[in-house]
């Protein structure tokens, strides 16, 4: 990993509102008003990372931007990072090549007219992916994205033209201007807390956040001890850790690693600290 500054924890908030629902076909009251939650929680969530002095990287769907307007504009005027995260937070393997671009610049589009924010980064919904979505994200000028896992806390540089052949060795295709900020799904507070039944199963969610979060510092404390100088990215829904204990546990893990040394950075400023570390290209109409 090139040279970075001080090691650094990305908090990021996907603020799905009722997209997500949406996308899964799910538009009566019940799923709606969990969808609802993520906007009521915006406000506290906000008046933490102000007590704070941290500023976090919001990826917010287009959809959210169009229906709770007031919500991103405060998002944007706190000084935070607003990233894509699709328009209806529609996996973007079910979206060819046009629809997929189509979906990004619609979203684009949005968050400019609500907030007046040119987004740079990029996270898909659901973490999905295409082996078109880097071209897609390079095409409209995202200097970033952060939805794949390859590594735990070394950014790289997204690839094209990967070949998977199951009868053959998987071949690496050639890295791209993207940086990636990679994320897990055990640094993601959804499927921690988050209850959801489903017609194939259910998602139990509702653990308990101290457990949760002496996890998430765990990475962290080891980050600080092997890889000085890594990334962290952790990734929370608004309405998901909006819930009363769960802020008290956000709080007190947000407060064991001010006392640590590193850095809270949003995505976009992390992603150009790596590229100049590391010497990389810079994408176009950056």
């Amino acid at each position: 990993m090139p040279d970075m500054p001080e090691s650094t924890v990305c908090l990021t908030f996907d603020f799905d509102a009722i997209s997500s629902w949406l996308a899964r076909g799910q538009a009566s009251p019940g799923p709606i008003s969990r969808g609802e939650f993520g906007a009521h929680a915006v406000p506290r969530i906000l008046k933490m990372l102000r007590e704070r002095g941290i500023t976090s990287t919001f990826f917010i769907p287009g959809h959210t931007v169009e229906t709770y307007p007031e919500q991103c504009a405060a998002i944007a005027e706190a000084g935070h990072e607003i990233a894509l995260h699709g328009y209806l937070h529609e996996p973007v393997s079910t979206l060819d090549p046009a629809a997929e671009l189509a979906t990004v610049l619609r979203a684009r589009g949005a968050i400019r007219k609500v907030t007046g924010y040119e987004a740079r980064g990029n996270r898909t919904p659901g973490w999905d992916f295409t082996t078109s979505t880097v071209e897609v994200l390079l095409e409209v000028g995202c200097e970033y994205d952060s939805s794949l896992m390859a590594t735990d806390y070394t950014p790289y540089y997204a690839r094209q033209g990967d070949e998977a052949d199951p009868d053959g060795p998987y071949r690496f295709g050639r890295p791209t201007p993207l940086v990636e900020l990679p994320v897990s799904w055990s640094l993601d507070d959804y499927p921690y807390f988050e209850f959801r039944q489903t017609a194939s199963g259910v998602l139990p969610g509702l653990r308990n956040p101290d457990g949760v979060f002496g996890n998430w510092l765990g990475d962290i404390d080891y980050m600080l001890r092997e890889e000085p100088g890594g990334v962290c990215v952790l990734t929370c829904h608004p309405q998901v850790i909006g819930r009363g204990h769960r802020m008290l546990g956000l709080e007190r893990l947000l407060d064991a690693c001010l006392e640590r040394p590193l850095a809270f950075r949003t995505c976009l400023d992390t992603a150009r600290a790596f590229r100049s570390a590391s010497g990389g290209p810079e994408p176009a109409g950056s």
